[in-house]
């Protein structure tokens, strides 16, 4: 009886308490969202069970120095190496073509910023320092690896919950952009035909990241992690001479990676840390700063078309796939405007703000690194 007590003592489940079983709730939420639901599965899913592990008791998974996760979260998120791997599986994915074929796209994927830097300031004024302020910022852009590597730079106590919620806002993009774009264009606005692109040639996809590696690394030598690994996944992807290395960074590598970059960023959220006030207050701002970065693309989008010509105007529902959701963002523009003209093909030319947006993200992350770093 004694071996029995003792072994009772020494497992978890004298050790549980109601802010734990709040968090396998949440943990519970991310599984639905990711199995019922198919919101960012392949994130979410590793999220909620490193979200499930951190909150059981005694496990030492997130021992400093000793546990597993930790290790993971150490070696992987803290000194930089998953998030940049994630975007080199995203360069490989990624086709400069409606950007080249437009270049005017990109000042929409620049615009959508808007939001981040709005956010960054009233987080500020709202009582949160000025790292923790960019961090909350960035969630508006929609990018769930630029958010994980600026907050394990500049805030690794709001780590977990501001992937959570840049994925969660990633996931949510069918549910958030469609009310916002409508309340700000007109039917007329909205049925606008684009010119059909040109087409691409083969050297200016291959020219182009390298050129846009060198020049934006020059502005923003922070951002040069992300970047760099960004255009060199496209230049795999559009030199046609390495099909193993682009075929291993679009699938083997990709999904190592997210699976070591999920679990660790979910171990981060024991309930002593996620369950506060100004936690939940994040995923407010953040959601704020998805509205505000989505309603700035397509303000931007209205505004270029007062200088444009007739057969030349932007459909400013494009200007709203500026945030960093590729291709979900693309694709809701593309739903929206075929709910008004099913013959408006809009899925090529919103992928042009799209990836500028994957761009100005990553340009975002490194100015707040450059002045806060």
């Amino acid at each position: 009886m004694s071996n029995l007590f003792e072994l009772v003592s020494m497992s978890g489940f004298l050790y549980l308490t109601p802010q734990m079983l709040v968090m396998w709730a949440i943990a519970g939420v991310l599984f639905y969202l990711a199995i019922a639901r198919g919101f960012e599965p392949l994130l979410l899913l590793p999220i909620g069970f490193g979200i499930l592990l951190a909150n059981l008791p005694l496990t030492g998974l997130m021992e400093p120095g000793e546990g597993l996760i930790w290790r993971f979260y150490q070696y992987g998120i803290h000194w930089e190496i998953i998030p940049p791997l994630i975007f080199l599986g995203v360069g490989a994915m990624t086709d400069f073509g409606p950007v080249l074929a437009n270049p005017k796209l990109l000042v929409l994927g620049a615009g959508a910023q808007v939001g981040v830097y709005i956010t960054f300031f009233s987080a500020y004024l709202f009582g949160f320092d000025l790292s923790e302020a960019a961090v909350i910022g960035i969630i508006g852009g929609a990018d769930g690896p630029t958010t994980i590597y600026l907050g394990a730079k500049l805030a690794p106590a709001l780590l977990g919950s501001a992937a959570v919620a840049a994925y969660s806002y990633m996931a949510m993009v069918p549910i958030v952009q469609p009310p916002v774009m409508r309340l700000l264009t007109t039917q007329k606005e909205r049925r606008i035909r684009m010119k059909t692109l040109r087409k691409v040639g083969r050297l200016e996809k291959i020219v182009f990241p390298f050129l846009a590696a060198t020049v934006i690394i020059l502005l923003i030598p922070a951002s040069a992690p992300l970047m760099a690994m960004f255009m060199l996944g496209n230049i795999f992807r559009e030199s046609k001479v390495v099909e193993r290395l682009n075929h291993a960074a679009q699938n083997e590598l990709m999904n190592i990676s997210t699976i070591f970059l999920g679990l660790p960023v979910g171990a981060t959220m024991n309930a002593e840390q996620f369950l506060r006030p100004d936690v939940i207050f994040i995923f407010v701002l953040g959601l704020v700063a998805f509205m505000i970065s989505t309603g700035s693309g397509v303000l931007i989008a209205k505004f270029m078309n007062l200088f444009l010509k007739e057969g030349q105007k932007i459909n400013p529902l494009v200007g709203a796939a500026g945030v960093s959701a590729v291709p979900m963002a693309a694709r809701v523009v593309h739903a929206v405007g075929a709910r008004e003209d099913k013959q408006n093909y809009l899925l090529m030319h919103a992928m042009g703000p799209n990836v500028a947006g994957v761009i100005g993200t990553v340009v975002a992350a490194g100015i707040f690194l450059t002045l806060l770093g």
